[in-house]
């Protein structure tokens, strides 16, 4: 075992020091796509990691602490109403900010806890392929159009194959129903307005404090209103966090209020010494730091939602990291009006995932299937796919196999639903994924 475990340092020693003995660096193509990756990199790192995946993690941390169990058997239990249960499991799916291993422990307990395997299924594909999140940016960076597509594309997916699933294995469900006929659920810590509201408030700031700019034409209208405002309606929907801290969470209202000045004062400062697209990072920042501090002390079920907040950042920072450096470095920079171009020519890119063909959407849906795309990562590597020549519907069909499904995540899955099961899963994603994209490139 010392050995092997020797070894393996070894061939990582040989492996980093061929790396650098064999670095392009006189290549220009190489330079260009270094700079590349820095660039996107950095705007990643200013335009999205703070007012977008810093509130997700919260709301992420929300539905792992405050969510009951009761609420799962009433919601996604066999006896449940098929539409109240699909619903809810499509719904519940599009607001979690989780990647496709991420969303394995949420899905392996509420099918433990007696979930149907439709409602659980369609769960478990609708929480990595889509969220508010992944909305927001999609819409913002690769257009409204692709936005909506996605939005309909992953709700219609995660019923119509949780309901494949359900067909399918209709005797162990009719099995599992009739053994949860006595199943009574343990009783609600808080009502579930009071949950609601406190997640739903998080979700809106989310929402307005990402609300994207508006094309140079449009001058006037409800976005542009919106987009023109969105920091003073940000704050109103602040002022219900307060209300929520301090109301539903019984937190000290003195701590609740000193976090809610310093953040106000924040924004003045900010706004006055910094200006432009980075000053509103300044009060973010300090809203989230006095809202973890408050949350941290005494009350266990508050200290409980920041630490699984916390948990929630460690596992996807490092991936979303590393792919927004790979998807720079392979792909290139596209955003706004930066056009750098990556390693990969593009001609190789449009020869495979080019137009609207049925090959170029199945290859695009199947190795989606088989990518590992940490949550958002899927985002800047379609964008970099379809500068480099892809087509909208192949785009699509990656957008929607890809976030959902990866190696791991087949592998995890099998352990909790068996082999058959998941092969089945995997197919029908594919399948669909190539039927929505061609429709959709059709358009």
């Amino acid at each position: 075992m010392e050995a092997k475990k020797e070894l393996k340092i070894l061939l990582w020693i040989i492996f980093f020091f061929a790396l650098a003995f064999f670095m392009p660096i006189d290549s220009a193509s190489f330079r260009t796509a270094v700079d590349a990756t820095l660039d996107l990199t950095k705007w990643y790192a200013q335009e999205h990691l703070v007012l977008c995946l810093l509130p997700a993690f919260f709301i992420a941390g929300v539905i792992s602490v405050f969510v009951s169990q009761g609420a799962v058997l009433k919601y996604f239990g066999a006896n449940a109403k098929k539409w109240l249960a699909y619903t809810v499991a499509s719904v519940s799916g599009t607001i979690l900010a989780v990647c496709s291993c991420t969303i394995l422990p949420l899905f392996s307990s509420i099918h433990k806890r007696g979930a149907g395997l439709g409602p659980a299924v369609a769960f478990l594909y609708s929480g990595p392929a889509i969220n508010i999140l992944a909305i927001v940016l999609t819409a913002r960076i690769l257009g409204f159009e692709m936005g909506i597509a996605r939005i309909i594309g992953a709700v219609v997916f995660a019923i119509v194959i949780g309901s494949i699933m359900s067909l399918i294995y209709r005797k162990e469900e009719k099995v599992k129903r009739e053994e949860q006929m006595n199943i009574q659920p343990p009783p609600e810590s808080r009502p579930m307005w009071q949950t609601s509201f406190h997640f739903f408030i998080l979700v809106l700031i989310l929402v307005f404090a990402n609300w994207g700019k508006p094309s140079s034409d449009e001058t006037s209208g409800l976005w542009f209103f919106i987009w023109s405002n969105k920091w003073y309606i940000t704050s109103i929907f602040g002022l219900g966090l307060v209300y929520s801290l301090i109301r539903i969470l019984k937190i000290r209202w003195w701590w609740v209020v000193t976090a809610a000045v310093a953040t106000a004062i924040s924004a003045f400062l900010s706004s006055t010494y910094i200006g432009g697209s980075l000053s509103p990072l300044v009060p973010m920042l300090v809203a989230i730091t006095g809202l973890s501090i408050i949350t941290l002390q005494k009350d266990d079920e508050n200290k409980e939602w920041t630490l699984a907040t916390w948990d929630f950042a460690k596992q996807i920072l490092p991936l979303l990291a590393l792919g927004v450096i790979v998807a720079g470095f392979l792909l290139g920079s596209t955003h706004d009006d930066t056009n750098i171009a990556g390693i990969i020519p593009s001609s190789w890119i449009s020869s495979l995932v080019g137009g609207n063909s049925i090959f170029s959407n199945f290859f695009a849906s199947i190795v989606g299937a088989f990518m590992y795309f940490a949550t958002l990562t899927e985002v800047p590597i379609v964008q970099g796919l379809i500068a480099s020549g892809m087509g909208k519907g192949p785009a699509l069909a990656l957008l929607l196999a890809g976030p959902s499904l990866s190696l791991p995540n087949m592998l995890v899955i099998r352990g909790v639903m068996g082999t058959q099961k998941t092969l089945v899963y995997v197919v029908l994603v594919v399948i669909m994924a190539t039927i929505s994209g061609m429709v959709f490139g059709a358009i």
